[in-house]
């Protein structure tokens, strides 16, 4: 798919990225609206609409099932394969929720668009890393169920750019950089050992990832004269309903700026 270069508007562009079902067309679209960013192409005027997106564009395959229904998965090679599948989803899921904080949240400073269209783009490579060695294994995005975590939460946090940069990048992709360790680990005792160097360039890349979200949770609690601790918490309480459980890969969350007091904040949960 060619984007129409006569229209370099952000939003619409980003928007088209986000609805594109087909995978390798949007993966080729995040390609192209990366370029024009890189290139300083774009336009950010905020002239496409707004609208509330419960379902964005994604391949047929895989099946999404409530999060309780997909079995737990063993130590056996399909086991480790549908582990795979799942990180692999977790990449998917990610290109679209960048999609849809560029598209979304409008008067927001040009930084704040850049910032998502690369992040938008890395998860793209990390699909893509991940689907090429599933393919390398006779198998390919689609062929394990799934569930839909990821998005429910991108979706539910659409109201306001706040309460997303406050539970999506800190607490759903941190989420990420808590438990790698642990599932590099696995990966290492088994046939499966590439995939430890394929987390490794994920886990370095959502480090980053993080911190854009930090970056910008800060700002607008900072613009809004909000304590930060106190609002994040409510905003967990709000969208979560209980305390998140460690442990905490708090090294990590110190790369992704996560600050002495929210540190002090996570080690008392």
């Amino acid at each position: 798919m060619i984007l129409k270069l006569e229209n370099m508007n952000a939003f619409k562009l980003a928007f088209n990225a986000l609805m594109c079902a087909k995978t390798i067309d949007k993966i080729n679209l995040v390609d192209q609206i990366h370029t024009l960013k890189n290139q300083s192409k774009l336009d950010y005027q905020a002239e496409h609409p707004i609208t509330s997106v419960k379902t964005p564009g994604r391949p047929k395959k895989p099946d999404l099932v409530r999060f309780q229904s997909i079995p737990k998965r063993d130590k056996s090679d399909i086991g480790f394969i549908k582990t795979i599948h799942a990180i692999c989803h977790i990449e998917f899921n990610a290109i679209n929720l960048a999609l849809d904080a560029v598209y979304r949240f409008r008067n927001m400073p040009n930084a704040f668009y850049q910032d998502w269209i690369q992040v938008a783009f890395e998860e793209s490579q990390h699909f893509q890393l991940l689907n090429n060695y599933l393919i390398e294994l006779g198998y390919q995005y689609g062929d394990f169920d799934a569930h839909n975590g990821l998005w429910k939460m991108t979706h539910e946090t659409d109201y306001d750019v706040l309460a997303r940069m406050a539970l999506v990048p800190r607490v759903l992709e941190a989420r990420g950089l808590d438990a790698t360790p642990k599932i590099q680990r696995r990966f290492k005792n088994s046939k499966f050992e590439k995939m430890v160097d394929i987390l490794q360039v994920i886990f370095n890349d959502e480090i980053g990832h993080v911190k854009i979200g930090n970056t910008w949770f800060h700002k607008l609690c900072q613009q809004r004269n909000l304590d930060p601790i106190q609002t994040f918490d409510q905003l967990v309480q709000k969208h979560i309903g209980e305390s998140l459980r460690g442990p905490f890969n708090i090294e990590a969350r110190k790369l992704a700026d996560f600050s002495k007091q929210e540190i002090n904040y996570l080690q008392a949960l």
